[in-house]
């Protein structure tokens, strides 16, 4: 066999082996938006979303979507606060996708760069209905104006 043909079998063999881990690895944080829509609209959808978010959410967001004191400033461990969800936060400058993601996956899993966060991913623990379902409650507590504007942020593609 001579020097080309065996090297041309191993880089094909690598590229196998790339290939097939690639395929089998575990799911990874995505880099980009994933193509997801809230469902503010569907009551059934909303009333089980809310009684995930009091289960997995309400804790540090708090019940009424007001996040923890101080939220733009980072406490002594030096992480930030839980954010509010309601108007006066920033989630709905955030497109869906993000938003699902950042719940899946966690903060520390997009932003990247040993960035510290209390936030957990929720993969593993909940579906991605379940996520999705948690961010269409929050998202139908906006007033009707902030749900439009975040349906603009949507068709913009938004900030991440």
């Amino acid at each position: 066999m001579n020097k080309a043909a065996l090297y041309g079998g191993i880089a094909a063999a690598a590229l196998l082996g790339i290939g097939a881990f690639w395929l089998l690895a575990p799911e990874r944080a995505p880099t980009g938006p994933l193509a997801v829509e809230l469902r503010p609209g569907d009551a059934p959808f909303v009333a089980q979303g809310q009684e995930l978010y009091e289960q997995y959410c309400a804790s540090c967001h708090g019940a009424n979507l007001e996040g923890e004191a101080n939220w733009r400033r980072r406490n002594a461990q030096g992480r930030l606060p839980a954010p509010p969800h309601d108007e006066t936060g920033h989630t709905w400058h955030h497109p869906d996708g993000v938003l699902f993601q950042l719940t899946k996956f966690g903060p520390a899993a997009l932003v990247g760069e040993g960035y510290e966060s209390d936030m957990p991913g929720y993969e593993g623990t909940l579906t991605d209905e379940e996520i999705l379902a948690i961010l269409s409650f929050i998202k139908s507590q906006w007033p009707e104006e902030i749900q439009l504007q975040h349906d603009g942020v949507n068709t913009r593609g938004g900030h991440r």
